[in-house]
């Protein structure tokens, strides 16, 4: 018995290549931007839906999930769904934090 895989290879544009490369850039820059803009806990919010967005990007053109079987766009999303719990679980520590003031922490840190 000689089973035939017939794999189908989907050529993706350079210009296409690029775009997404420029969306992350911006994206890039835009993470940067955010960090300076004092938000509160709001902040860390902001650059994990950024850190995410870039994420979907690499996940679905540089790794080509969005051109594979549906196979393999349940194993990564399987994965992604659960990075999404795990980091769901932490957000709600992070943001209940109470920092405890060490005696001259402002003079260390420079503010």
């Amino acid at each position: 018995m000689s089973e035939h895989i017939q794999e189908h290879e989907h050529i993706v544009s350079k210009k296409l290549y690029f775009g997404i490369f420029t969306a992350l850039i911006v994206l890039l820059f835009v993470t940067v931007g955010v960090a300076y803009i004092p938000m509160g806990h709001l902040g860390i919010y902001v650059a994990m839906t950024i850190a995410i967005v870039k994420a979907v990007l690499v996940i679905l053109y540089f790794m080509h999930v969005r051109y594979s079987s549906r196979l393999i766009w349940v194993v990564a999303g399987a994965g992604f769904v659960w990075l999404i719990i795990l980091f769901g679980l932490a957000a709600p520590d992070y943001a209940s934090r109470e920092w405890l003031k060490v005696q001259g922490y402002e003079q260390l840190v420079g503010r």
